[in-house]
């Protein structure tokens, strides 16, 4: 019978085990080691009864863990044909029911060994903990400006948690020759931990049913993992009793908290929306993964029993799972989003937009000169303009040759003043320009631009006769009153209109 499949009653603390074999006589290494594997126990390792290897003795004598993990042990060929004695002595109650098998390997191929056996878990623990020690630095930050960011500081720490978990379950960290004790701490730690920030997470969710018993429950769980938390704490800083042996009651907490997400997660997937399906679906996932990792955590642990856990890394695949349907979640979200603001957009600049010129309407010259009403600003001019012949186009040439005369104006407005503030249309033949200066000789350049574009402009189509009157007035003329302003600069357009018609300039030919 192989060492891995030989069963006994669980041992504890008093108990001793004796494992005796004699070496071959022969073996091809020169100079291998012996891979150990130690549960929570004190350990000699003999040849021929001579001690070639001591651990966790003074440990146990002050009462403190001895963690699990793997020892090398230098392991010559000067060992063969010689008997090897292996003494365990465990340090906590109901450790195992079984052994693990002991392994001797070339000295440079011991580590590669451990590493290769748990790649997996290698790839996943490391992945988990870079990426949630990444994420939580920045929500950290980010949480400060916004409680939005609570739920991804949390699934940062849940990430943080299992990464810590499985590097150190898998004792991949062995290779980095840090005491047993302190890995078994980490992993304890990890573990025990891990339902926390799920159930801070959970929170919204359960918010969201309004249902009160669901709240209640929520707050009893939350407050007994915390609880719980303290006093194992306590209890094992004081040496009293271990995290070891706290376990079975850390996995009832944890039981209740799966089965309790699980009923939340169905009930909210009734009525979400389709991305939020999908994180529903992630969370369910993780609880799933994480369902199976326990039993086999808890049946190893508490019966040193792995035939559970033959597939290792499962509770970090289904992370990695959750990970993928987040960033396609936030896809889902942020496309969602942007058709929503695109829309928006669209809504509002149709609203602010006159239909024919696409330039500003009268709503958002009202709304921009209220504004600067309310800012009290004085360094502005209003610039009021009037299409000239615009009803004797329609009546003699149509419409749509009326609507061409309407857009030029519009185009020489744009090209003149858009770059200087706003151009609107007011309604007919009545445009508007705020121009954001109060020099009076800069407004002097801006309007003779705007007499070389209007006959540039008619340069360009001999046809077109473009004609418009304009008047203007500062901000400072008024004592800051904008209606004063306008009013003004409308009474000196309409002086300029007369006086165009007085000339006869820029009239139709009959």
């Amino acid at each position: 019978m192989c060492l891995d499949d030989f069963r006994f009653p669980a041992v504890g603390r008093g108990d001793e085990i004796i494992m005796r074999r004699t070496l071959p006589e022969d073996w091809e290494l020169v100079e291998g080691t012996l891979r150990l594997s130690i549960r929570h126990s004190a350990v000699s390792v003999l040849i021929d009864d001579e001690s070639i290897f001591e651990f966790g003795y003074d440990r146990v004598a002050r009462n403190k863990t001895v963690g699990s993990g793997f020892e090398f042990i230098n392991f010559p060929n000067t060992y063969q044909g010689r008997e090897l004695t292996i003494f365990l002595y465990p340090a906590e109650n109901r450790l195992f029911t079984r052994l693990d098998p002991v392994r001797i390997y070339p000295w440079e191929n011991a580590y590669r060994a451990l590493m290769t056996e748990n790649r997996l878990p290698l790839f996943l623990g490391g992945f988990l903990l870079i990426f949630g020690l990444a994420a939580f630095h920045i929500t950290e930050l980010a949480i400060v400006f916004s409680r939005k960011y609570l739920r991804l500081l949390c699934v940062s720490a849940f990430f943080v948690c299992m990464g810590f978990w499985t590097l150190c379950y898998y004792r991949v960290v062995s290779v980095y020759a840090i005491p047993l004790y302190a890995i078994s701490l980490v992993e304890y730690i990890a573990f025990y931990l891990a339902p926390l920030p799920l159930i801070v997470y959970m929170y919204e969710d359960v918010k969201k049913l309004r249902q009160k018993p669901l709240q209640v429950i929520y707050w009893v769980l939350l407050a007994a993992h915390i609880l719980a938390l303290a006093v194992m704490t306590t209890l094992h800083a004081r040496d009293i009793v271990h995290f070891a042996a706290m376990l079975p009651f850390v996995v009832g907490i944890i039981v209740a908290c799966l089965i309790f997400f699980s009923v939340v997660i169905l009930l909210n997937f009734k009525s979400s929306r389709a991305e939020n399906r999908l994180y529903l679906t992630g969370m369910f996932i993780i609880v799933c993964c994480t369902t199976y990792d326990l039993i086999g955590y808890g049946s190893d642990r508490l019966y040193g029993d792995s035939r559970l856990m033959r597939i290792k890394g499962v509770s970090s695949i289904g992370v990695m799972l959750f990970i993928f349907i987040l960033f396609l979640t936030f896809y889902v979200d942020m496309t969602r989003k942007m058709m929503q603001e695109a829309e928006r957009n669209s809504l509002i600049k149709s609203a602010y937009t006159d239909e024919l010129t696409k330039l500003y309407n009268r709503r958002y010259c009202m709304e921009y000169m209220g504004k600067l009403r309310e800012e009290k600003r004085s360094d502005y001019a209003v610039v009021c303009f009037d299409l000239n012949n615009l009803k004797k186009v329609n009546d003699t040439m149509g419409h749509a040759q009326g609507d061409v005369l309407i857009r030029s104006a519009a185009e020489v407005l744009a090209e003149t003043f858009d770059s200087h503030g706003i151009v609107a249309r007011m309604g007919g033949d009545e445009f508007l320009a705020v121009v954001n200066t109060s020099d009076p000789g800069r407004m002097a350049e801006l309007m003779e631009l705007f007499q070389r574009n209007v006959a540039r402009k008619n340069g360009e189509n001999g046809n077109l006769h473009l004609s418009i009157a304009c008047g203007y007035a500062f901000g400072k003329e008024s004592g800051q009153d904008i209606e004063k302003v306008y009013q003004e600069a409308d009474n000196r357009m309409y002086e300029n209109k007369k006086q165009i018609k007085k000339g006869l300039c820029n009239a139709l030919p009959n």
